[in-house]
């Protein structure tokens, strides 16, 4: 499974700093939609899906959350606690949330609206499809 952390480049001098985020460029996609989840309680874990198109990018805008990974083979944990990495997320991964430090702020950049019949809720289902995708990439 091939998880990619992107660099997001930090501009600032003695007042602060800023990251700019811009479609195609740092962002590999066009931006359709931004949310941002935050005063996730203790214990919570948050996701359990997979996506059949969108892309996203999440980046912790303040604090820390760790994600979990699955293709259907693999499993990967990701600690993200920099708000300059941005980690993208393709379609087919199975992702959760989980350890919101209390301050977290994750903000996610996808590439297309909401659209409920794009999400994968059922983790059999998802195997099952992940399954099906791979021999009928090897056929």
């Amino acid at each position: 499974m091939d998880i990619t952390l992107l660099p997001l480049q930090k501009h600032g001098d003695e007042r602060g700093l800023l990251v700019a985020l811009e479609e195609e460029r740092n962002i590999p996609f066009s931006i359709k939609r931004i949310y941002y989840i935050f005063d996730t309680l203790h214990g919570i874990r948050r996701g359990f899906h997979a996506h059949k198109a969108t892309r996203q990018v999440a980046i912790v805008s303040r604090g820390s959350c760790k994600f979990h990974f699955d293709d259907g083979i693999n499993k990967k944990e990701i600690e993200l606690n920099d708000p300059a990495i941005g980690l993208l997320i393709e379609p087919y991964i199975w992702h959760e949330m989980y350890d919101f430090s209390d301050d977290c702020i994750l903000m996610v950049l996808a590439n297309d609206y909401y659209d409920e019949s794009d999400y994968i809720r059922n983790y059999q289902e998802f195997l099952e499809r992940v399954e099906c995708n791979e021999n009928s990439q090897t056929k």
